[in-house]
């Protein structure tokens, strides 16, 4: 079994057992702020989303202070266009209640990056109150339509994210407010930022893209942007830094 289809089983289980303790959720959303804006509107240096993440599968523990609201203050300040939060509790140490405190603490649309399997999982997003929502085409195949007009329903966006051309045409018929190519294979976990530069050939102009894993460097940033790429998202090279602010102007505008 890889690693992906291990986190999506266990994620399955997971959303059963809240929606038996909670059946019902109630969904007050209103004033969504766009993260499709913030990327366009962006005018100067790189669009980075910067992503909070305390561990992933492949590295382990990546931050083991995690002061959330601290982070995500000091992520903005560095000039990041939104924030991705995890809240994926078993390999990423993430909790929703995360992605609700950096909502009220930064003024910049919130990305929730989990793994959606469920249209639960939407309506706990908006509970939430995520701007953004993170789905990946890997795992939902020819569901990715209904999950991403159900999105846009309930007053969020959604970010699909791809790695091949056969996903690309699926999020592109899908037409979501982002395309997110992941550099990371799921399956093997390996990082290639060629991944980007091959599907965003497969990609028509007018869908906002983001490139997504192994980005570490302001060349990585320059690389994928002169490929086509409209924003990045980073995560671990900024959680990795003992000043994310600095990391993320440095990613953002260059420089020491």
């Amino acid at each position: 079994m890889s690693v992906l289809s291990e986190i999506v089983e266990n994620v399955r289980c997971r959303v059963e057992r809240e929606k038996k303790k909670n059946p019902k959720t109630r969904v007050e959303h209103s004033g969504a702020r766009s993260l499709r804006k913030s990327i366009e509107d962006n005018s100067s240096g790189a669009s980075v989303i910067a992503e909070l993440k305390r561990a992933s599968p492949s590295a382990g523990e990546i931050r083991s202070e995690f002061r959330v609201s601290e982070l995500a203050e000091s992520v903005a300040n560095g000039g990041a266009v939104g924030v991705s939060v995890l809240t994926e509790p078993e390999w990423f140490k993430g909790r929703k209640e995360f992605l609700t405190e950096v909502r009220d603490t930064v003024d910049l649309p919130v990305l929730r990056k989990d793994f959606i399997v469920d249209e639960y999982q939407l309506y706990q997003s908006a509970e939430m109150r995520a701007d953004a929502v993170l789905l990946i085409a890997e795992v939902l195949g020819k569901r990715l339509p209904e999950f991403v007009n159900k999105i846009r329903n309930l007053g969020m966006e959604s970010l699909v994210e791809v790695r091949d051309k056969e996903q690309a045409n699926l999020a592109c018929f899908a037409e979501p407010d982002l395309i997110g190519i992941n550099n990371r294979d799921l399956k093997t976990m390996e990082i290639d930022i060629s991944r980007t530069e091959e599907v965003l050939e497969y990609l028509p102009d007018e869908f906002v893209s983001v490139s997504e894993s192994g980005i570490r460097s302001r060349q990585d940033v320059e690389r994928v942007l002169e490929a086509g790429a409209d924003a990045v998202l980073v995560g671990t090279a900024i959680m990795e830094s003992e000043d994310v602010g600095s990391k993320v102007r440095n990613l953002a505008f260059g420089g020491s």
